[in-house]
């Protein structure tokens, strides 16, 4: 709960510095921005230990200076950061067993997207462009995995449907790596047999009545 309270609140404040900033209308797809958390530097700082255990040689002879490795570190970190931190452990897992090489950046993110697929589970921006798009009633749709539909829900229709892609990204892939993450647990998710109205708004909703909008979200979520 704590991750979704300051999401909300850190695209609150964004809503607000927007009314004097932004000039994207809301739907409008802008460069994605992550911000990898605490655990996913973990992930990549574990990922990097098994590759220096597996691939000894290969590895020093890659990475023989600190700030070089650190470099690495940080690209890494920024490119798998759409990913949860378990299907991070479990690409570098699959990487090892299936290869005597170092994998690239490129290689490790195939390692990760195949877990995921092998469950069902589309690529993390491929599953919060299907639950933007997706018409309404939203619990009546043919979802490619119930984790987009849950993710969807959780981050609010209106929110995802009135505003532009740099606020409702962090938002939708926090809940979708939360999803993910229990699949990969092996829990089972289904999507509920009758869902109350859903907001579709087909206006874009005012600064104010986002604001507004969030302000009810965290009441009632107890955020």
């Amino acid at each position: 709960m704590a991750d979704s309270r300051e999401l909300i609140q850190q695209v609150a404040q964004e809503i607000e510095a927007s009314k004097t900033t932004s000039t994207t209308p809301a739907g409008q797809a802008e460069p994605r921005q992550r911000t990898p958390d605490d655990t996913h530097v973990e992930a990549i700082n574990q990922v990097f230990a098994l590759f220096r255990l597996n691939y000894h040689n290969q590895y020093f002879a890659a990475y023989s200076e600190a700030s070089q490795l650190n470099q690495v570190k940080r690209l890494w970190l920024e490119s798998l950061a759409d990913f949860p931190v378990e299907q991070i452990l479990k690409g570098a897992k699959h990487a090892i067993e299936n290869s005597e090489y170092l994998p690239t950046l490129n290689r490790m993110i195939e390692c990760c997207q195949a877990g995921l697929v092998e469950l069902g589970l589309p690529a993390p921006h491929d599953a919060y462009v299907e639950a933007c798009q997706a018409p309404s009633p939203k619990s009546a749709q043919a979802w490619s995995h119930p984790a987009v539909y849950l993710a969807g829900r959780d981050s609010e229709w209106f929110f995802l449907a009135n505003n532009e892609e740099r606020l409702t990204w962090p938002v939708f892939r926090s809940h979708y790596q939360r999803y993910c993450a229990a699949v990969l647990r092996g829990e089972s998710l289904t999507i509920p047999a009758s869902e109350a109205l859903e907001k579709h708004a087909s206006e874009p909703l005012s600064n104010d009545e986002q604001l507004a909008a969030l302000k009810k979200l965290r009441e009632s979520s107890g955020l």
